[in-house]
């Protein structure tokens, strides 16, 4: 039988991430949609909370220039969630995104603080089951900049002709979002409350030092094209991190240099700091291959023979991306994580590609999920 779950704060940065992964597990999970304005709805928000096996309450205001309305915000979400679920009599598994910042002494981490306790005597007093979920800093693709973390904030300056500027070089304890996510569910699928679970990081690193490696990210990748050392995992998630602020829209098709002689020409493809695996490809015409995403590979499109319509769209968007590229004049397209795409043989003659990804295919853990452009 299928979990039913709802989270709130579902377009948010965390609930996009995890409403789109909860999507890839079709026959385990039924998703409830949720909109802010339910809080609002006092009849919208009941019948959210009796559809909900679990729900995910991540709905929260991070700043504000009024810390105040911080505080009132956060715990007046939690309290209309508890009401509901009181009116409703919804048993269900509670899960709340708390902070680290529970320790110090501003009204953000009071809001998550007292929240917390709202909840846990709320799961007191209905029998319901509660999971407070204390959370470190969190990165990732599509983080909001000047909101959500210095990371997304740095990512946009970068990619944007800005300067990033180092307020406090202080040491940060982080958590991808994609892991925060697979820990999210595996609480999920545990069906167990834990009034105080600490999310543990999975990297440290000082503010320095990620501006470092971003600024890297910027000069190889950005404006040379080279992939770079990816010499571990946060790196990798870093630097996916870093190519889903570029605009991609306009950054792409990048073009080859191109040298030709009386022999023929010659080109470039890619050049690597890291290792992966190589392939080519025929397509005959009014052939599509693809229509599928990643969530941590690198994969490069290289187009050297024909003609070829390259899409990407961003998964939970309507903006389809249309990429036009030719033998003629070779260049490629880099797929940003979470972006589905595809290549179309466009031209009459046979179409020649060249692909590159950074890992070999393992069929076991394959990272490839099927979804139309």
């Amino acid at each position: 039988m299928k979990l039913k779950v709802g989270i709130t704060g579902q377009n948010g940065f965390v609930g996009k991430h995890l409403y789109n992964i909860l999507g890839l597990f079709p026959d385990e999970f039924e998703r409830i949609d949720f909109k802010k304005e339910y809080f609002a709805d006092l009849g919208s928000l009941d019948q959210f909370t009796s559809s909900c096996d679990v729900i995910v309450h991540l709905a929260a205001m991070n700043r504000h220039s009024d810390p105040q309305v911080i505080y009132n915000t956060n715990i007046g979400l939690v309290e209309n969630l508890i009401e509901s679920l009181n009116r409703t009599k919804r048993k269900s598994h509670i899960l709340f995104s708390s902070s680290s910042q529970e320790a110090n002494d501003n009204m953000y981490g009071k809001s998550k603080r007292g929240g917390r306790e709202l909840f846990i005597k709320w799961e007191e007093e209905s029998g319901g089951q509660f999971t407070g979920m204390v959370i470190p800093n969190v990165f990732g693709p599509f983080g909001h900049p000047f909101y959500n973390s210095v990371v997304a904030t740095f990512c946009y300056q970068l990619t944007h002709a800005e300067s990033p500027v180092i307020q406090t070089d202080g040491e940060l304890k982080l958590i991808y979002v994609g892991e925060l996510v697979e820990e999210i569910i595996q609480q999920i699928r545990s069906r167990n409350g834990n009034l105080n679970l600490q999310i543990k990081h999975t990297a440290e690193s000082k503010v320095s030092e990620i501006l470092s490696l971003l600024n890297q990210y910027k000069e190889v990748y950005l404006e040379k094209g080279v992939i770079p050392a990816i010499n571990s995992r946060f790196e990798l998630n870093l630097f996916n991190t870093f190519r889903c602020y570029i605009d991609v829209k306009n950054y792409f098709p990048a073009k080859f240099t191109q040298h030709t002689d009386p022999r023929g020409a010659f080109v470039e493809v890619i050049r690597l700091n890291v290792g992966g695996q190589v392939s080519f490809s025929t397509t005959v015409s009014g052939i599509t291959r693809g229509n599928h995403f990643h969530t941590r590979k690198i994969e490069r499109f290289a187009v050297i023979k024909g003609r070829a319509l390259i899409q990407l769209r961003q998964i939970g968007t309507d903006e389809v991306l249309d990429f036009y590229l030719s033998g003629e004049e070779p260049a490629y397209v880099d797929m940003p994580v979470w972006y589905t795409h595809n290549i179309k043989n466009i031209g009459d003659e046979e179409l020649f590609t060249i692909f590159w990804i950074n890992e070999f295919f393992d069929p076991n853990d394959a990272d490839t999920y099927f979804e139309n452009v």
